[in-house]
């Protein structure tokens, strides 16, 4: 752990380096709407606000799917949304109300993620589901980039 709080070590640019989604028993699974590499970029700013933006690599064959359990919704391999964010430092889960969403569906959600940050590299937890209802733990790796 860290003795900067958690609120101030999330400030700043993050790049994505994974994704990943897993089955209760380790198995991985594939968002047909981002694919297994998308890119993105992830903004926190000492104002409690968030940004955050994921594309496809290829978008030449994309799958749009409904929005997952605790999750929002890519649009032709896109996913972009902003708001605010709220960290509960004993816990590491911070909670996020979308303001704007590519979805309007997704305006006023409110999601929960586990986040950790330890020197350059956050990542962050969430249960979720895949299209097909069955539940996956996603953890995505990020790096500092600004």
């Amino acid at each position: 752990m860290s003795d900067v709080p958690l609120s101030q070590a999330l400030i700043g640019s993050w790049g994505l380096v994974s994704r990943e989604d897993r089955t209760a028993s380790g198995e991985r699974r594939i968002d047909p709407g981002l694919g297994a590499d998308p890119i993105a970029l992830l903004v926190y700013d000492r104002g409690g606000n968030f940004a955050a933006q994921f594309m496809k690599r290829d978008r030449t064959h994309v799958e749009n799917v409904a929005a997952a359990m605790n999750n929002t919704q890519a649009k032709d391999g896109y996913d972009a949304y902003f708001g605010e964010f709220d960290p509960d430092e004993a816990t590491g889960m911070v909670q996020t109300r979308l303001i704007g969403a590519l979805s309007r569906d997704h305006v006023g959600k409110v999601l929960a993620r586990r986040m950790l940050v330890t020197g350059d590299t956050l990542t962050i937890e969430l249960d979720t589901s895949t299209p097909s209802g069955e539940p996956v733990k996603r953890t995505l790796t990020w790096k500092r980039v600004g």
